[in-house]
């Protein structure tokens, strides 16, 4: 039991460490008091008495010391001496210190939140028991064209049936629903989800209340059951357990409550409100088709199978599949990816290369305070050989040095990690599209990562001064007068190497930062094909159990676009399934009855709209042949189509296509064919993105529900958004409208993306920017400083004033344009990463590079010019007297 009570003594020595100091100190002088006594009863003085007793039992501060090393907590104490010294130290010079903690703050701060946003979004598993297990399964092209195509309902009923490497399969698809107000509730459009019955079980997910779908609700001819989100039970019915086995309208059918998801569960993503039975809602038709590509599948693995042996058995079936359907867009292979990486798969790229800026910033601060500590070190060199004269060990010296920095990490970390959070919650509030948004906060692991990044930080920036300012001897330091201190060329040297490098690391950002504001600014010229100005736009979804037919959806539709031209301001109205901007939605598959039969298994493809005879003429989409469509080709009489100019150019090459017909035969057994009556010009769905070749069939054939409707305005377009919702609410008051925007909203909301990876890169940028600046501007400073003496003398000697204003500049911009080279070295090979975030913008542009030079190099020079002038100003008889 001895190292028990060994045990029991440390914890005593730390936590009554006071009490048993002040203990021993009483110990010692009772016993160095009762050798006084004796020593003066023997006859001495009292002062001899005293100096006697000293004499047996020597110091008392060294016999007090030697005692607490024994107590095994001495390294704690000489660590808080060596804290409440540097504070001390670094409160004398609170300019300094404030400067510095607000520099570690903003770099520490920057990459706090973009470590969060990271492991947050891109590498905390899934909230699922054994995630590593859960995977996404994709169509796929075996030639490797495309390996993410979504999965048609027929191949994953073959892959369910025939596959022996997953436990379970599940299949899913986004969808929203119209819901109902009662009781004074207003109606709303919701995202939804519709999922086969097993997807939760898949998933590992208990609900909060209620149950989940089992396989008799997953049926078409079940009763419309619903299972809610935590959200939206709480915001929409108040969290009343009595919600469930009530009767809610989705899209005015009455579905029935059976179910609430638990808080934590969002996926796939937080704007999912509530779930459906997914074979309760398709079509048998589409459930069981090769051709329609709709659903995301879900799978859990076996125990024991791996990726590549799953991937390879299910290829092997899509390629059965493939062979048995040749003539069809079927495809032939498939691909498995983690399902974290396949949802967060869009903001990867972005993430990873502003974290890599962050640490670039991160870096630059350090040297940064480096360079101010070594400037501090050379202030304080006679104070540190005075030291050394005393007893102090370089060890010691360096260690006190090196706490000091250690303690501005610290107070810069903690100010960092409060900018974090606000960044963060900044993040959250503008950008709800992206995946995960509930998961990020900071957590344990973010504040291990804030800890850590302080105590780096105050190593980097303290070892390489606390270092440099050690090696000096003794008495050559204390011989040098106040002018001369940390003179040496050494640390000038050093100083220019930190500076150098950190102009370097500021190159690489600005390159980085120009390449991606150049991006945006290109996506932002592009022609989307339209006019987007003076244009306002809102989503409607007519509910199924309302609208149940194509002739009360055309009627409903007319009704609204004639009353919505009636009024004022108002210059023109249609109706659009897709709008520019707004990306990809659709494509179907066809053919070309004109033209010969194609091989086996080829086919073309196209972008697929709806579209009422008046959108192109709202949307100012230009007519190159042919006509639009007339109010006549409605319902059954809907047999036209009007193509893009890319579709002419790339499938009717060196001919008219007026009069051609297209044959659409995707699930449909009964191929339909559609007369080409017009071509039309090109818009864009994605800015970034190719333009695609693109049909338009008539919306007033009534097969479609959901419409963007468009309304070109003489006024602001948003001043007419309440009207448009009274009269559409006139018309139907269960009827809601949804993202309200004006198209140039849509259009920029297409480039979030690279707006915020441009605006974050380049405030990076002009951050390390302005540190660099401010390096050049100390480092020339400190100069001056230290040579005060040799100018007084040059100029007394006849030098003229202009050619130290010269001099000083370029021993200034020497740091700068050796930076510069390293900086554009770095970008040649750090900006390759960046080619999947450009467009039709070089890795290594002509024209970033210049102008990010010459800005480099202009700032440099102002950071130079004030020290310079203030170098040839000095007056000759000043300096020498003052030496």
């Amino acid at each position: 039991m001895r190292w028990f009570h060994q045990l029991g003594m440390r914890v005593w020595m730390l936590v009554g460490r006071g009490r048993a100091g002040a203990q021993l100190d009483s110990e010692l002088q009772f016993h160095l008091e009762q050798q006084m006594a004796e020593n003066r009863a023997a006859g001495m003085s009292a002062e001899e008495a005293r100096q006697a007793a000293l004499r047996v039992f020597g110091n008392p501060a060294a016999l007090r010391d030697q005692a607490r090393e024994t107590w095994s907590w001495q390294w704690l104490e000489q660590l808080l001496r060596d804290v409440r010294l540097s504070t001390r130290s670094l409160l004398r010079t609170p300019g300094f210190s404030l400067v510095a903690i607000a520099v570690l703050a903003l770099g520490i701060g920057a990459n706090v939140a973009l470590f969060t946003l990271v492991h947050s979004v891109l590498l905390k598993p899934l909230p699922f028991p054994e995630p590593d297990r859960l995977v996404r399964i994709f169509e796929a092209d075996a030639r490797g064209r495309f390996k993410d195509n979504i999965v048609a309902g027929g191949d994953f009923a073959d892959w369910q049936v025939r596959s022996q490497s997953f436990e379970q399969m599940a299949i899913k698809r986004w969808q929203h629903h119209s819901l109902s107000g009662t009781q004074g509730q207003l109606p709303e459009i919701v995202e939804g989800q519709t999922a086969s019955w097993n997807l939760f079980s898949i998933l590992g997910v208990k609900p909060a209340l209620g149950r989940f779908f089992s396989p008799s609700d997953d049926r078409p001819q079940a009763a419309a059951t619903v299972v809610l989100s935590q959200s939206l039970w709480k915001r929409r019915y108040g969290g009343d357990p009595a919600i469930i086995g009530r009767t809610i309208l989705l899209d005015a059918n009455p579905y029935t409550v059976i179910g609430v998801l638990p808080a934590w569960f969002t996926y796939p993503d937080s704007r999912v409100q509530l779930w459906t039975a997914l074979y309760h809602e398709k079509s048998p038709l589409i459930m069981t088709a090769h051709e329609a590509h709709n659903f995301d599948v879900v799978a859990r693995l076996k125990p024991g199978v791996s990726m590549e042996q799953a991937t390879a058995e299910v290829s092997g079936i899509q390629a059965q599949i493939r062979r048995q359907f040749p003539s069809g867009p079927v495809n032939d292979a498939v691909n498995l990816r983690p399902i974290l990486d396949a949802e967060v798969h869009g903001v990867k790229e972005g993430f990873y290369a502003l974290l890599a800026a962050t640490g670039c910033l991160l870096l630059i601060a350090c040297l940064n305070i480096a360079n101010l500590l070594v400037a501090r070190a050379a202030a304080r060199q006679k104070e540190m050989a005075i030291r050394t004269a005393l007893g102090g060990s370089r060890g010691r010296l360096v260690r006190a040095q090196v706490m000091e920095s250690v303690v501005l990490a610290v107070a810069g970390g903690v100010a960092g990690v409060a900018l974090a959070y606000a960044a963060l919650q900044w993040f959250v509030s503008t950008r709800p599209e992206i995946p995960r948004l509930d998961a990020i906060h900071l957590d344990g692991m973010t504040m291990a990562f804030a800890g850590a990044a302080m105590l780096v930080c105050g190593l980097v920036a303290g070892v390489i001064p606390a270092l440099s300012s050690s090696d000096r001897h003794v008495l050559e330091a204390l011989q040098e007068s106040a002018r001369s201190h940390g003179g040496s060329h050494g640390k000038v040297r050093l100083r220019r190497a930190l500076l150098a490098l950190e102009v370097g690391l500021t190159v690489v950002l600005l390159v980085g930062a120009g390449l991606l504001l150049k991006t945006y600014h290109r996506l932002r010229s592009v022609d989307m094909g339209a006019n987007v100005e003076s244009v306002l736009t809102m989503t409607l979804d007519l509910p199924k159990g309302s609208y149940k037919d194509a002739p009360g959806i055309v009627s409903f539709y007319e009704r609204l676009l004639e009353q919505v031209r009636s009024l004022p301001g108002v210059r023109g109205a249609g109706l659009s399934t897709t709008l520019p901007g707004e990306g990809h939605h659709r494509d179907d598959t066809f053919t070309i009855a004109e033209h010969p039969p194609l091989p086996t298994g080829q086919l073309l493809d196209a972008s697929t709209y709806f579209a009422d005879p008046d959108y192109f003429k709202t949307m100012q989409i230009p007519l190159i042949r042919g006509r639009v469509f007339v109010n006549d080709e409605r319902l059954e009489r809907a047999k036209t189509v009007v193509i893009s100019q890319t579709l002419a150019h790339t499938y009717f090459p060196g001919e008219d296509p007026i009069g051609r017909h297209i044959v659409i035969s995707v699930v449909d057994p009964e191929a339909r064919s559609y007369e080409i009556v017009g071509v039309v010009g090109d818009t864009r769905e994605d800015p970034a993105a190719p333009v695609a070749p693109a049909f338009y069939f008539p919306f007033l054939g009534g097969s479609e529900r959901t419409v963007s409707l468009v309304v070109r305005t003489a006024t602001d377009p948003l001043s007419l958004a309440l009207p448009i919702q009274r009269l559409i609410s006139g018309m139907d008051r269960n009827l809601s409208v949804a993202d309200v925007l004006t198209m140039e909203q849509v259009a920029t909301r297409s480039l979030a993306d690279t707006s915020l990876d441009a605006m974050l890169l380049t405030g990076f940028g002009g951050l390390s920017l302005l540190l660099a600046a401010v390096g050049l501007f100390g480092v020339l400073s400190y100069m001056v400083a230290q040579r005060t003496t040799e100018i007084g003398v040059r100029i007394a000697l006849g030098a003229r004033r202009d050619q130290v204003v010269r001099q000083f500049l370029g021993d200034g911009l020497k740091p700068a344009v050796y930076g510069l080279g390293i900086g554009l070295a770095a970008s040649a090979v750090v900006t390759r990463l960046l080619r999947s975030l450009l467009y039709m913008t070089q890795a290594l542009d002509p024209m970033v590079l210049v102008t990010v030079s010459l800005t480099l190099l202009v700032v440099a020079a102002l950071a130079c010019i004030l020290p310079a002038w203030q170098a040839s100003r000095l007056d000759p008889m000043q300096a020498l007297r003052r030496e």
